[in-house]
């Protein structure tokens, strides 16, 4: 696919790409509801969208009251009460600023068999209307890493080992201080899953994504680099600041 033919903005900072990312899904989310009871969103955790989660909470045309939300992925062995966890993550950005219709995130603590049971009934029931989402520097998308990537996943859900890439960007977003101290296991949504939604929004920042921004758009479509996929999705944009993607 020529880079042409995707919906692709570049802007000079990070915060401005998820300042227009913010104002892309609120805008759909206001077309959505003006026709919908209920929006199923699936929400990121990840230092790349915290200008997009801040402008959604302030939002003032957004009906939360219609919007029921999940959460990507989650780490398997933090604390419950860890400030790492991805719910904790969305909980303090967006959740605790507004109300929605349900949140149902992913609950590290459970049983894993019955939690990626009770999820993968959850996401079963209806199609997901909208994924806000960013791009790893291995080329992840939720915690698909190349080794676990599965474009015909059969599963809506599934625990995955995190590779070193993976858990090293982890560091570098100053997430956790030492690699050791990240989870070597997640629980994560398939690629599937989030291809399957019908419209994408994904915000990709800093330069230590570049190469994956570059592959992303122009490598052949593979496993080796999962975000390659998302090219195939119908209504896909992408975010990037200048740092991540100079060249376009």
């Amino acid at each position: 696919m020529l880079l042409e033919e995707l919906n692709v903005d570049v802007s000079v900072t990070a915060q401005e790409a998820g300042e227009k990312a913010g104002r892309a899904v609120e805008a759909k989310l206001v077309e959505l509801q003006s026709k919908q009871e209920e929006i199923r969103v699936i929400f990121a955790a990840a230092p790349s969208q915290d200008h997009m989660l801040s402008y959604l909470a302030k939002s003032e045309q957004i009906d939360w009251s219609k919007i029921v939300a999940f959460n990507m992925d989650e780490y398997i062995g933090l604390n419950r009460d860890a400030d790492q966890l991805f719910s904790k993550y969305l909980e303090n950005r967006l959740f605790s600023k507004i109300t929605p219709k349900a949140k149902f995130f992913i609950d590290p603590s459970a049983i894993v068999d019955d939690e990626l049971l009770r999820i993968s009934k959850l996401i079963h029931e209806k199609p997901i209307d909208l994924v806000c989402l960013g791009i790893g520097q291995n080329g992840h998308i939720a915690f698909n890493d190349p080794p676990v990537a599965d474009f015909d996943d059969s599963y809506l859900i599934k625990k995955v080992e995190l590779d070193e890439v993976c858990r090293m960007q982890q560091v570098v977003d100053k997430c956790f201080d030492t690699i050791n101290s990240v989870p070597t296991h997640a629980l994560t949504l398939t690629i599937p899953t989030i291809m399957n939604a019908n419209s994408l929004f994904c915000v990709v920042v800093g330069a230590h994504k570049r190469e994956a921004v570059m592959h992303t758009l122009s490598s052949a479509i593979s496993t080796a680099w999962p975000s390659t996929i998302l090219r195939k999705h119908k209504d896909c944009w992408f975010f990037f600041d200048q740092a991540a993607c100079p060249e376009v």
